[in-house]
């Protein structure tokens, strides 16, 4: 369901898929995050394997009314501190919320479902 914003000029549409990509841009601007991850439905995973970038990919958004739930699903840096990583994903994505689309998200739930671990060059391990 699209977010309406009312002014006195008149009213502004902002649809989901807007909200996500502006989600899913600022989220991958966070310090400690790898990637994001799909939210295992078929567009995802096609996305992933055709190599499109997709900046909604990993994100869910959820308008009840006034309220904006949003859900990402996320792949950190091994060695990371995941309670660092998830505050300040929650911060970057209320920032740009709140600085791009004049919006202030209700929930930001994570779900961590991997870790990426740095590539070791194989002529440097032997």
């Amino acid at each position: 369901m699209p977010t309406v914003i009312h002014t006195e000029y008149g009213n502004i549409t902002i649809t989901e898929e807007v909200i996500a990509s502006a989600v899913g841009i600022a989220a991958l601007h966070t310090y400690g995050l790898a990637d994001m991850a799909p939210r295992r439905n078929v567009r995802d995973s096609l996305t992933g394997l055709l190599g499109r970038g997709d900046p909604s990919r990993g994100v869910e958004i959820r308008s009840v009314g006034e309220r904006l739930e949003i859900t990402l699903y996320v792949i950190v840096n091994f060695g990371a501190r995941i309670p660092e990583v998830a505050e300040n994903l929650r911060e970057n994505v209320n920032n740009a919320l709140q600085e791009s689309l004049g919006l202030v998200a209700d929930q930001v739930n994570i779900n961590v479902q991997g870790i990426k671990v740095a590539e070791t060059p194989t002529a440097l391990m032997e």
